[in-house]
């Protein structure tokens, strides 16, 4: 077994400031107050509801989560007199948390947004459910906490398999892509693709926000793929479930298998992804070679792999 390893990196820390901005829309975020404490960092990629906290008990408090405030918290401090209120909030952010959530767009009490701005903790606020908030925000952590890379290649859905294909400048990857989107397929990103590491250790790949959608096509320039073949032309993110490696047809031949007995494997952020090398020569039809690498792909996780079904009849051929 061959293995191809790839260089990766850790994020950097998760900020404040990047967790608004991944949860503007998906979240319906908006700062309230502590703009400067939008740079503090995010050490634990989960959601706590401060509780027992707020009434002055600090054992086991999770501060260095965002501290999110519900319609039960919220009418406890409501419920207090205006003095304690104010201790229990300046309690709450002498720990240094990473910032504070109101969900439910309840109303953000006046002495919260004062001590907010003293301690440069930032508040923010959702109109999301409690409970709705904290699920979808720990998925929005999870992303933003994730190892990630960037690597150099086109990202395809063909015939619902993830298909990476990499390959030198002017190997003819996006026109392959732009191929297999005339054939019905799907891109997910062009030339530079967004790698990270899920929870589940999956390998996931995306298009970079500011390239997502666009391709580059020699002779042609700049097009926008679902404004030229429609919205279902497009993924957002996309399981890479195997590397496709085009190389010209004499550097391929050190790597070639004709039989496919021989399993090649990519490897990135520690994931290990079955990976084929296919020769790039005049004539070949790279578009229907990586289509049909993708459906044999789903055909040997049936548990249907041809070279083996052929070896054991010719085996049988020749013991008969």
């Amino acid at each position: 077994m061959a293995v191809a390893r790839n260089s990766s990196r850790q994020r950097s820390p998760v900020t404040v400031g990047a967790f608004l901005s991944a949860g503007r829309d998906r979240l319906g975020l908006e700062l309230i107050a502590g703009e400067a404490g939008l740079g503090r960092i995010i050490a634990e990629p989960m959601v706590h509801r401060p509780g027992l906290a707020l009434s002055g008990f600090y054992g086991h408090f999770a501060q260095k989560r965002i501290q999110v405030l519900g319609m039960a918290e919220h009418a406890y401090l409501n419920s207090l007199p205006e003095d304690l209120r104010v201790q229990r909030i300046n309690e709450l952010f002498s720990l240094k948390i990473p910032c504070m959530v109101f969900s439910r767009n309840k109303r953000v009490f006046p002495e919260v947004m004062l001590v907010a701005e003293r301690n440069n903790i930032s508040v923010l606020r959702t109109g999301m459910v409690t409970r709705h908030f904290i699920q979808t925000a720990t998925f929005v952590l999870e992303d933003l906490h994730a190892p990630s890379c960037k690597a150099y290649g086109t990202m395809m859905e063909v015939a619902g398999v993830g298909v990476f294909i990499e390959g030198d400048p002017g190997m003819g990857k996006s026109e392959t892509a732009l191929g297999l989107i005339k054939r019905g397929h799907a891109l997910v990103a062009d030339d530079l693709t967004l790698l990270r590491r899920d929870s589940n250790g999956n390998l996931m790949g995306s298009a970079m926000s500011v390239t997502k959608y666009y391709m580059e096509i020699r002779g042609i320039g700049i097009i926008h793929v679902p404004s030229v073949f429609g919205v279902s032309s497009v993924r957002g993110e996309k399981q890479v479930d195997m590397v496709i490696t085009l190389k010209r047809q004499g550097e391929a031949d050190a790597e070639l298998d004709r039989t496919g007995m021989e399993e090649l494997r990519r490897e990135f952020l520690g994931v290990s992804v079955p990976q084929l090398v296919i020769p790039v020569a005049p004539g070949r039809d790279l578009v229907n070679l990586v289509e049909t690498a993708a459906q044999e792909f789903k055909l040997r996780l049936s548990g249907f792999v041809a070279v083996r079904e052929l070896d054991s009849r010719i085996r049988q051929h020749h013991a008969g």
